[in-house]
């Protein structure tokens, strides 16, 4: 009976426990939700399908799966050049975000590869950040 009841504990904290440790991915994941809605919503919209003509998609943004890392470099260093974006031309600066700390680049990063579509294996790091600055 005492091992049975040590069992029952030890699986309730088990449990317990693991209710609070969260994925470093989806923690991220989380964090880079409030970064876009401070920082890319106002252009790429709530569902990351952009403003047609103006400002791209990301949401199942050919231009990014070929390429993931690219979000990184496209946040630190803005955009001035035509793109092409799921078969439509897209020509309008978007501004350097240089100013986000490695960490909110790499969340924010982290977000908009795994939403509205978009499924990466990778998980973006402050430390990519910090190298692509250089």
């Amino acid at each position: 009976m005492k091992k049975i009841a040590v069992a029952s504990v030890l699986t309730l904290s088990v449990i317990t426990l693991s209710a609070f440790v969260q994925n470093p991915k989806e923690a991220s994941i989380k964090r880079g939700k409030e970064v876009y809605d401070n920082n890319c919503m106002s252009c790429h919209q709530e569902n990351g399908e952009g403003i047609e003509g103006s400002f791209p998609p990301l949401a199942k943004s050919d231009y990014f799966q070929k390429d993931p890392k690219k979000i990184i470099t496209v946040i630190l260093n803005g955009l001035n050049e035509e793109i092409k974006v799921n078969g439509k031309t897209y020509n309008m600066m978007m501004p350097e975000q240089s100013y986000l700390s490695d960490e909110e680049i790499a969340d924010v990063t982290n977000y908009v590869a795994n939403s509205w579509g978009n499924k990466s294996k990778a998980v973006f790091t402050p430390a990519q950040v910090k190298a692509a600055r250089k």
